[in-house]
């Protein structure tokens, strides 16, 4: 099947007529080869049954020239067999990012870990191309020794420093500064969102930037369940925060069209800016009553003992070992989705409107 236009929360396969697998994703544009690379979460053995193990299959990657059509490049990062590694199957690996660093040539990976109750971490790899092979840093790092939730990076388009945006599992938002080889924090970093709690602490940050002016958007907290976005602007890296509400206009504003955004990339040779997020739980009954679900969260986290479990300061040991046993996961993954919409813009306030159906803007 060839693709001509992009059709929000459909289900979406590859030249060979496969459902697409990389959820929690980036796409990224290689002008040398003219060509964008999408990479997340490959979830094709993720099967939500009583006994399943298996969180993710590795790092799938697919490449396109047209946005529309994406040819299966196969596996960037495998998992590996073996309980000692982060890679292995079964503990939660997502979100995976990848930075081209200038200064070093090495592509840098960041993936998010989660490997038992509490332990919270990334691992950071490098490689000499993109396609990999690559190879471990850091297993086991926790930058400001701080657990890490979701995650962005971002370069920033004069200095070429790099930045780790993340949350700190449920209660700011973190912004820190690379290292010159993106490797590490420098130590230097900002808290944003501070003091917050489920649902309304804040994940899931996607970064991007226009006209000089720099965009964050945040999801809430509520587990799979869909819940509203919210953006902010800033322009110095350090600077607060200007809230400018939610993006998303149409969807009665509590379920971000049942979707959770992971990245925003311009198209090339346009001034046209693509949201594209992850529908988590696709069925009918999530989408028909999202709303209902989202409020359950709202109305636990007004109790008192929900909100002190999320609020203690979770300073954590470091170094924590992986678990080294197999966890069960109950959630299919596998069947979820993907909704990619254009931003408009009203002023300078990004904002989203949903689509059955849309094109890109001709070149």
């Amino acid at each position: 099947m060839k693709y001509n236009c992009f059709r929000p929360g459909e289900v979406w396969l590859d030249t060979e007529g496969k459902p697409i697998q990389a959820h929690g994703f980036s796409v990224m544009y290689s002008e040398k080869e003219q060509t964008y690379y999408w990479y997340g979460e490959n979830k094709e053995k993720t099967t939500g049954a009583e006994n399943n193990t298996i969180w993710h299959w590795g790092v799938r990657c697919y490449a396109s020239k047209d946005l529309y059509n994406w040819e299966d490049k196969g596996l960037i990062i495998p998992p590996e067999d073996d309980l000692n590694s982060p890679l292995h199957p079964t503990y939660c690996m997502d979100r995976p990012h990848i930075l081209y660093c200038k200064k070093t040539g090495k592509y840098v990976a960041w993936l998010k870990i989660m490997a038992g109750p509490v332990s919270q971490f990334m691992s950071v790899l490098e490689a000499d191309d993109f396609m990999g092979p690559y190879r471990f840093v850091h297993k086991i790092y926790k930058p400001l020794l701080m657990d890490t939730g979701d995650f962005t990076l971002a370069v920033d388009e004069n200095t070429g420093k790099g930045y780790f945006i993340f949350g700190r599992p449920h209660f700011e938002l973190i912004t820190a500064e690379l290292t010159d080889d993106f490797t590490e924090v420098t130590g230097k970093y900002q808290t944003n969102y501070s003091g917050m709690y489920p649902p309304y602490a804040r994940e899931a940050p996607t970064y991007f930037a226009r006209d000089g002016i720099r965009y964050l958007i945040t999801s809430g907290t509520s587990g799979y369940s869909p819940n509203p976005s919210q953006i902010c602007r800033f322009t110095d890296w350090f600077s607060t925060y200007e809230d400018l509400g939610n993006p998303c206009v149409g969807d009665g504003a509590t379920t971000s069209f049942c979707s959770q955004f992971t990245c925003v990339i311009k198209v090339q040779g346009t001034d046209c800016y693509i949201a594209m997020a992850d529908r988590w739980r696709p069925s009918e009954y999530e989408v028909e009553h999202a709303e209902e679900l989202y409020q359950e969260w709202v109305d636990n986290a007004r109790k008192s003992e929900f909100r002190a479990q999320f609020q203690a300061d979770r300073s954590p040991k470091y170094p924590e070992p992986l678990s080294g046993k197999l966890e069960i996961h109950r959630e299919n993954t596998s069947v979820a989705r993907y909704v990619w919409l254009p931003i408009q813009w009203d002023n300078e306030k990004p904002v989203i409107y949903w689509k059955d159906e849309w094109k890109l803007p001709e070149q």
